[in-house]
């Protein structure tokens, strides 16, 4: 059987288009993408249904629109990161790609970009599982094992682009099989509700139809569904169904935590210890198969060590000030507690979490070996110093391509559902439980030893300095571990541990404190730069309209 890293060699898209029979069609009928030529069903066997499935995966290389689309593409959510109080937009001046200054500053109108990018960027992708779908339904050469687990797996991937979806838009339509029609769809024909039971039944299915393990690197197995069920059950409050199928990844015994945490930025970690879901990218071939949803916020670095870097997302200083620890080693969970003044300098008196330095640029801090200083922004005068480093291997590694757009391109996997944030997941499902309160602080305790035993120079590229920082992590203990102070304990370590990984602005909204939270930011980060001065969010906007670009395009049937 080809692998999907096989498949997708060379030109990826045409590779993939012509394999599935597939065609572009014109955005304005996005909806409506219909096969231009087709396989037989004589003709489907395992080779052609592993191509019409790898048309389906492909989408999550996010570049099949453009480089700007890309940025809203379905893998990792930074651009809705900057509506939290995680991360500035970055790049150039504020008014370059103002719409996403727009987006940092609570003012989404459904005219922005980034909501048609989004709404296209899923539903292409839907169509592309349902198109794989119908044909594998339909194929006469596939065993009935082999025909359900294929099935599985594009539910799998169907049921997180529509769940995708589900946590932006106020509504969407959800068609029911895949041979429905796309321009007879009306986005109130379902509730979110009835969408949400959707979801539930394709992840359900595929987790109960699919394999323990693939061959094939980035292919589904079924705990990527369980995992997949797990999120989406926390963000429905269903915390008994994400405590279930959390455990079910954990007791898979396929997982487990990096040795240290700059393993997650090192391509000859690619899928191995956290990576549960994981898109596969490659520096080897063609562009298709670069990063372009991360590559291209990255750092300007001095003497373009990547080639170049246009700086978007980078960190907040509320996100970065979130790393301090105090005399014990533990986060500052009530603020008014924390000390006085940012964690900007790399003298910072204070003791500080060593994760902050693994995911943050720090000026006069290591980064992958070399020194981190000023020229490596683009745009202080408007912006922080933090860019972001997870995506990025050492630029000197073998897998990384300097000199090409998009900058700092490289092999490095992206890990949509790491191992830690399932465990956190789980955690936190015990912790709304009030149950196993003990169970839940042994799950976040282990991703806090990770933390401890990544403070070891002694591996390279060097990220950390501890003859600067003061770096001190330590563990939660059991004395005053109430379900209150559990739940800001967990808050904190997925604010931690998944910084800058696009998750911030979707957890805040499924806790119900986005409003609260964001604005107390935007008046913080308003005496350190002046562009938030007049940011305000409101409760009506958490949720985003359908872009009017395509209200527009449906006639009658979105209005």
């Amino acid at each position: 059987m080809k692998t999907f890293k096989t498949i997708i060699k060379g030109s990826a898209l045409a590779l993939v288009i012509a394999a599935s029979g597939l065609g572009f069609t014109s955005c304005d009928s996005l909806l409506d993408t219909k096969p231009q030529g087709s396989f037989t069903e004589a003709q489907i066997g395992d080779d052609e249904a592993v191509d019409l499935m790898t048309s389906a995966y492909a989408t999550l290389l996010c570049h099949y629109f453009g480089n700007n689309e890309s940025f809203a593409g379905p893998i990792n959510n930074w651009v809705f990161d900057i509506r939290s109080d995680d991360a500035q937009k970055g790049g150039g001046e504020l008014g370059f790609e103002s719409y996403m200054h727009e987006f940092s500053i609570g003012n989404v109108q459904s005219n922005n970009p980034i909501l048609d990018f989004k709404w296209r960027n899923d539903f292409f992708s839907i169509s592309r599982c349902n198109t794989a779908i119908r044909g594998l339904k339909n194929a006469g050469n596939l065993s009935d094992e082999n025909r359900k687990a294929y099935i599985a797996e594009m539910k799998t991937l169907r049921a997180y682009y529509y769940f995708d979806l589900y946590r932006i838009f106020r509504e969407f339509p959800y068609f029911t099989d895949e041979t429905a029609d796309p321009s007879a769809c009306s986005p109130r024909e379902f509730t979110k509700a009835q969408i949400m039971d959707f979801i539930y039944s394709d992840l359900k299915d595929a987790f109960d139809n699919n394999v323990e393990k693939q061959t094939d690197p980035g292919r589904f197995n079924k705990y990527v569904a369980a995992a997949i069920l797990a999120r989406v059950a926390l963000f429905n409050h269903d915390y008994a169904t994400a405590e279930k199928y959390a455990d079910e990844v954990i007791k898979s015994g396929q997982y487990n935590l990096y040795p240290n945490f700059l393993d997650i930025s090192k391509p000859e970690m690619n899928n191995q210890y956290e990576s549960v879901m994981a898109v596969q990218f490659s520096s080897a071939n063609s562009p298709d198969q670069y990063n372009y949803n991360n590559c291209l916020n990255c750092t300007l670095s001095e003497g373009n060590l990547y080639g170049n870097g246009d700086d978007f997302y980078v960190g907040s200083q509320n996100l970065v000030n979130a790393f301090r620890t105090d005399e014990t080693g533990l986060p500052y969970l009530d603020e008014s507690k924390a000390p006085v003044g940012n964690l900007d300098k790399a003298d910072y008196a204070g003791n500080v979490d060593p994760r902050v330095d693994f995911t943050f640029g720090r000026i006069g801090m290591p980064w992958r070996g070399y020194t981190y200083n000023e020229q490596w922004c683009r745009n202080l005068q408007n912006y922080t110093q933090f860019s972001g480093k997870k995506p990025y291997p050492s630029p000197d590694s073998p897998f990384v391509e300097v000199g090409i757009v998009p900058w700092g391109a490289s092999s490095l996997n992206y890990i949509i559902i790491r191992y830690a944030d399932v465990l956190l997941m789980k955690a936190e499902a015990l912790i709304e439980q009030n149950k196993n309160l003990n169970e839940a602080r042994d799950l976040i305790n282990k991703i806090r030893q990770k933390a401890n035993r990544s403070v070891n120079p002694s591996y390279a590229p060097v990220d950390i300095n501890p003859n600067i920082a003061t770096y001190l992590v330590r563990e939660y203990g059991a004395q005053g571990w109430t379900q209150d102070y559990a739940r800001r304990a967990v808050r904190m370590e997925r604010r931690l541990e998944l910084a800058m990984e696009g998750h911030r602005w979707f957890d805040l909204l499924r806790w119900g404190n986005a409003v609260e939270t964001v604005n107390a930011y935007y008046l913080k980060e308003a005496k350190l730069y002046p562009q938030y001065n007049n940011a305000h969010l409101n409760e009506a906007d958490l949720y985003s309209p359908i872009p009017l670009g395509q209200v527009d395009d449906a006639g009658d049937l979105y209005k």
